[in-house]
């Protein structure tokens, strides 16, 4: 029997001594991004709140995306408006080594959607190098690794994400780490990745070590297409088979899906 919208169920993923993952379903992909939307104004308040500042790392694709469009949306409704915005960091996971211009870059979509709107002090904003600016994605990497470190705190070798928000491809990839590639077992916190089998074939992305040092970590999918790679990585799937099965926050792990993407997992009780 599948989960239905509005289920919100624990997944069992061994006794491994991390927070067990939590999984939400809406019952479509706007309804989705609405609620994602909602709940990362409301943690980033929290956690300035608690730290005075906030960091958040994103994602791109179309569910991404689509947060950020209704993130948007909120800051335009003064009830919403309990952020300080300007006391943000933006992160992303991955990014496509492209020129800065390119509207394959996860940063100009972000931008378009919501960063633009927001008069962002410059270096709130850390996006991952273009390629009109290094030569080499292993150049551009190593150098968003110098900036990663310089916004860390005294003993730390990363900064504090509150959150990271990840998608997930119908192969299991998320970031750019995708199935049985390299990536998938490279320890370092960020990395070039070339020969991708999605288009643009040449990244950067996080790796799992700097991604699984995020407070919660909010992976984020919808539609059909997604399902097989959800239930297959919440039932315990190697993180080398399906990357998405390998992420894991040090506070919280949460699913975020659509009716669709849940429809293969069984309810608790099966």
């Amino acid at each position: 029997m599948s989960l239905s919208p509005g289920d919100r169920v624990a997944a069992e993923l061994g006794d491994d001594g991390r927070p067990t993952p939590q999984v939400v379903i809406e019952p479509d992909a706007d309804r989705l991004a609405r609620s994602v939307a909602q709940a990362l104004v409301a943690r980033l308040a929290a956690a300035q709140a608690v730290h005075g500042t906030a960091s958040v790392v994103l994602t791109g694709g179309g569910i991404g995306i689509a947060v950020l469009e209704h993130v948007a949306g909120l800051v335009t409704e003064p009830v919403r408006e309990v952020v300080d915005w300007s006391a943000v960091d933006f992160w992303w996971g991955d990014e496509r080594f492209v020129p800065a211009d390119s509207d394959e870059r996860n940063e100009r979509q972000a931008r378009q959607a919501l960063l633009d709107r927001l008069d962002l002090p410059s270096f709130r904003v850390h996006a991952m190098p273009a390629s009109d600016a290094f030569g080499t994605p292993e150049e551009a990497a190593e150098d968003h690794l110098g900036e990663l470190r310089e916004y860390a705190a005294e003993g730390r070798d990363l900064p504090r994400f509150d959150v990271l928000l990840l998608g997930m491809g119908p192969e299991g990839h998320t970031a750019s780490i995708f199935p049985d590639s390299p990536a998938a077992t490279d320890q370092r916190p960020v990395f070039a990745v070339r020969d991708c089998p999605k288009p643009p074939p040449t990244r950067i992305s996080l790796g799992f070590s700097a991604i699984n040092t995020a407070e919660e970590i909010w992976m984020i999918a919808s539609g059909a297409e997604k399902a097989p790679a959800v239930a297959r990585a919440l039932a315990g799937a190697s993180s080398q088979e399906l990357p998405a099965a390998g992420v894991h926050g040090t506070r919280a792990t949460r699913w975020l899906l659509d009716a669709a993407a849940a429809s293969r997992l069984p309810r608790s009780e099966d």
